[in-house]
């Protein structure tokens, strides 16, 4: 009745998640701590797991970061994926940032300082609306991100929409300057012009 006790049965209940501090971890642990799954983040001391992500996440990543490199100017660096301090215990991953050139210091890095992105994307995932809606946005306008922009999937077409905010100097705070739909044309952070019905040739 109480079954057979196989070695890899005995393996996994000697198996141990890792407790997390009382006052959370921090972003060294981030670093340090063995085997965690590929783009873990850290929010406000918690480990966050990533999901399988949809077609449309890769995709839009894809076509985004294109059009931000085919106009960057060379002072600026594209990046995917990569983790932002914000502060101890804060490091997301944005799905884009456009950050200074002279950041990258390494092929080895693993880690940007927010003082160094001028631009954070998130592109939505239903595993993770409430953090790229809301959780995350409010992090990196307290850290004095400028720039940033939340992208859905919208339409028939599924096409992506860009909404695009701009962090005020008085309120320390996002403001939403448009939401564009079929084309993005800005000049800030810089020249930047992305034809989002291209996605349909990914």
């Amino acid at each position: 009745m109480g079954g057979t006790m196989t070695a890899e049965s005995v393996e996994h209940r000697r198996r141990h998640w890792p407790v997390p501090p009382v006052d959370g971890y921090t972003v060294d642990d981030l670093f340090t701590l063995p085997d965690l799954p590929p783009h873990t983040e850290l929010i406000d001391g918690s480990l966050v797991f990533v999901s399988p992500q949809r077609d449309f996440h890769t995709i839009a990543i894809d076509l985004l970061v294109n059009g931000l490199r085919r106009t960057s100017p060379p002072y600026l660096k594209i990046r995917r994926e990569m983790t932002v301090v914000l502060d101890r215990h804060n490091g997301p991953e944005p799905d884009i940032c456009v950050l200074r050139a002279d950041a990258v210091k390494s092929r080895r890095q693993t880690r940007f300082e927010a003082a160094d992105v001028l631009l954070a994307v998130e592109v939505v995932s239903p595993d993770s609306e409430a953090r790229d809606r809301d959780t995350k946005p409010h992090k990196y306008a307290a850290a004095g991100i400028a720039h940033f922009w939340l992208v859905e999937m919208a339409g028939e077409a599924d096409h992506p929409a860009v909404q695009v905010y701009e962090r005020g100097q008085a309120t320390g705070t996002y403001s939403l300057t448009g939401i564009h739909h079929e084309h993005v044309k800005l000049t800030a952070p810089y020249d930047i012009d992305i034809d989002l019905t291209a996605i349909d040739e990914f």
